[in-house]
C-alpha cells in the first residue's frame, strides 16, 4: 500500500498526486515509469514519473483521466492508499552532452519532459523545450520548464496562448531557419510524436519517441506491449519505452491502440456508475 500525501488538478482532466515511495524515487531516473493498481481488484497502468524527492522520499505522478483506471485513481483523496506502485521500471533516458537538443511535450506529455529536460540542462545540453496543448487552459508546467529550458516555446490548436498552430510547426519553422539541431525529443500523442519525426527524418536529425502502447505486466513475459522498430519486434516496458522514433512503425502502434476501444468505453461506464459519476 502507498499512500497519496498530495493531489492537485493540474488542469479539469489532468491529476497530479504524490505519493510516499522511497525506495522507487532513490532508484528513479528520467524516462522511467512505475505501473500503478489503484485499487486490489483494478487493473494495472504504467504512468511515468514527473519528479521525485529524494529528501521526502516521494515520487510525483501526473496522469490524465481518459478511461475507468485513471477514473479510479483520481477518486482517491489525500491520505488515501494505492495497492500498489511499482518501479522504476524501462529503461531511462539517454542523457549526455548532446548540444543542442529540442523537447517535445503534447498534452500530458508535457510533464513527462519535465525530468528530462532538467536532465538534459544538467549535462551542459543547450535546451529548447515546445509545448503544446489544443487551449491555453490544458497547458500545463509552463512555469517548471520555463526555469530549466534556454528558450520556451508555446503553442495551441486555437492560438489562446503562444502560437496557433502545433509544436511540429515550431520544431518545423526551426530546422527551415537553418538552426542546427543535434537531438529532437517527443513525448505526448502518437500523432504528433509521428508528424515531428516526419519533420525530422528529411534532415537526419535524431529523434527519439516515448512510446505507450497497451502494456500489462511491464516486466517483459506478456508480449502485449510490442512494437515494431527498425522491422523487429521490441517491448515498450523492458526495450523502452523510449525508441528511435524514425525507425517505430507507427500504423501498427496506432492500430494496436484502438483494438480494446469499445471495451474501454464500456469499463468507464461501469467505473462511473460505481462512482455515481454523471457522464
Amino acid at each position: 500500500m502507498v499512500k497519496i500525501l498530495k493531489k492537485e488538478m493540474l488542469t479539469a482532466s489532468v491529476c497530479r498526486i504524490q505519493v510516499l515511495a522511497p525506495h522507487i524515487a532513490t532508484a528513479a531516473k528520467p524516462g522511467n515509469f512505475v505501473v500503478v493498481i489503484p485499487t486490489e481488484d483494478a487493473e494495472r497502468i504504467p504512468l511515468t514519473i514527473a519528479d521525485r524527492d529524494l529528501d521526502k522520499g516521494t515520487i510525483s505522478i501526473i496522469f490524465q483521466v481518459v478511461g475507468a483506471t485513471t477514473r479510479l485513481l483520481c477518486s482517491l483523496k489525500e491520505g488515501d492508499q494505492i495497492a500498489h506502485v511499482l518501479g522504476p521500471l524501462g529503461h531511462p533516458s539517454d542523457v549526455e552532452n548532446f548540444g543542442t537538443v529540442v523537447v517535445i511535450g503534447g498534452g500530458v506529455g508535457i510533464a513527462e519532459i519535465y525530468p528530462m529536460v532538467k536532465s538534459l540542462k544538467q549535462a551542459g545540453n543547450k535546451v529548447i523545450t515546445i509545448i503544446g496543448a489544443r487551449c491555453e487552459d490544458l497547458l500545463i508546467y509552463k512555469k517548471e520548464l520555463a526555469a530549466q529550458s534556454g528558450e520556451l516555446k508555446v503553442t495551441t490548436d486555437d492560438g489562446s496562448c503562444g502560437r496557433k498552430g502545433f509544436v511540429s510547426d515550431e520544431l518545423k519553422d526551426m530546422i527551415d531557419s537553418g538552426m542546427k539541431i543535434n537531438r529532437v525529443i517527443a513525448v505526448g500523442p502518437v500523432p504528433m510524436m509521428k508528424v515531428c519525426c516526419d519533420v525530422t527524418q528529411p534532415h537526419k536529425i535524431k529523434t527519439i519517441v516515448s512510446l505507450n502502447p497497451i502494456m500489462l505486466d511491464a516486466t517483459g513475459m506478456c508480449g502485449v506491449c510490442r512494437v515494431t522498430v527498425a522491422g523487429k519486434t521490441k517491448f515498450a516496458c523492458v526495450d523502452g519505452p523510449e525508441f528511435d522514433g524514425h525507425e517505430v512503425d507507427f500504423k501498427e502502434l496506432t492500430d494496436r491502440l484502438r483494438a480494446y476501444k469499445d471495451l474501454e468505453k464500456k469499463a468507464d461506464e461501469h467505473v462511473c456508475k460505481l462512482l455515481g459519476i454523471k457522464e
